[in-house]
């Protein structure tokens, strides 16, 4: 996958969850800077790119299993207004 597809996925798969746009814009800029600017150091910018990638993964597992949870709660409820009307 080269650079420019990898950072159209990152920005859809932000782009689907708002609340975290702005994390995915602070990783873009760290990015953008290292790729500008090569005598930062490499080593931090990597740390910050990393850590943002981990917590993008764990947003999208809580979404995710919230999504699951509340899809499940919501056939019970189904459920039970069936039972109730029939």
């Amino acid at each position: 996958m080269d650079r420019a597809a990898f950072e159209n996925k990152l920005r859809e798969l932000a782009s689907e969850f708002g609340a975290f746009e702005s994390h995915y814009e602070k990783l873009a800029n760290t990015a953008q800077e290292q790729k500008t600017n090569p005598d930062m150091p490499g080593k931090e910018n990597f740390d910050a790119l990393e850590d943002s990638l981990d917590f993008l993964k764990v947003c999208v597992k809580y979404m995710r299993f919230d999504l699951d949870a509340t899809h499940r709660e919501n056939q019970y409820l189904r459920k039970l207004l069936e039972d109730l009307n029939g």
